[in-house]
């Protein structure tokens, strides 16, 4: 699935800064909406290390109400959340839409099926059930009422050298570069394998995936905020925004599809 999807798709630096602010401020009325509809907002992002999940993000939010929205960085349980089903931890980050109205992710419950399965952090017999608990987890969300959208951020191992080049060079980013981020390259074949499973395997009516062409970043910023704003406006009754344009104009997430690339 994901040898299929086509990483050379761009934007123009002008296209770029005037889709970004559209798509910002349409999300950012939207947001509102939710509000008003006592309405809440899932986006779960996954994505290659160095893939732009937290650039991404920070678009994203860029001209939303600080008091609507939370994100949420995911990395290993420790203390009481390892005590519990693995799920059980983002159960209680959940908020009701009086208090927040888009909580994002950044990493997530999929873990189970990507980093614990590749790592041995799990057992097969435990991944293999994960879809299953995944996929009803998010329809019992669903059935509160909340929209969920699913972005997986894609980028060819080529670009992902790249940035790990420049973040090592860059002092400021050298930070975010760690050893298990060059042991994750050594086993890019396994983690596509898991990633492709996840995909055909949990990309539901009630919660399909859409992959995020992430070479070039712009592209890949400005589409997620198109389908959140397609998505969103769609769950509230308003209608559709304009095509993105330069091959992806289909690419949103339709909530009876599978997976949108």
């Amino acid at each position: 699935m994901l040898d299929t999807v086509d990483l050379r798709k761009g934007l123009t630096r002008e296209e770029y800064v005037r889709r970004l602010l559209r798509y910002q401020l349409r999300l950012r009325e939207l947001a509102y909406q939710l509000y008003v509809q006592r309405r809440i907002l899932v986006i779960v992002y996954e994505g290659w290390d160095g893939a732009g999940k937290g650039g991404n993000i920070k678009r994203l939010t860029e001209k939303l109400d600080p008091r609507g929205y939370e994100v949420f960085a995911i990395s290993a349980p420790t203390g009481e959340d390892a005590t519990h089903h693995y799920l059980w931890r983002f159960w209680r980050r959940l908020r009701p839409p009086e208090e927040k109205q888009v909580l994002i992710f950044d990493r997530s419950w999929y873990g189970r099926v990507l980093v614990e399965r590749v790592e041995g952090f799990c057992t097969e017999e435990e991944w293999r059930r994960a879809y299953r608990e995944i996929n009803e987890f998010e329809r019992h969300l669903a059935g509160f009422g909340m929209i969920l959208v699913k972005f997986w951020l894609h980028i060819s191992p080529d670009e992902q050298l790249r940035r790990f080049e420049a973040r090592r060079s860059t002092p400021y980013k050298a930070w975010k570069l760690t050893e298990e981020d060059w042991r994750n390259r050594t086993k890019w074949d396994l983690y596509k394998e898991a990633v492709n499973d996840m995909l055909l395997r949990t990309s539901t009516a009630t919660a399909p995936w859409t992959i995020v062409e992430g070479d070039d970043k712009w592209f890949a910023r400005v589409k997620t905020l198109r389908v959140l704003v397609d998505v969103v406006g769609r769950e509230l009754g308003h209608q559709r925004s304009e095509p993105l344009g330069l091959g992806v104009a289909t690419e949103g997430a339709a909530r009876g599809s599978s997976v949108a690339a």
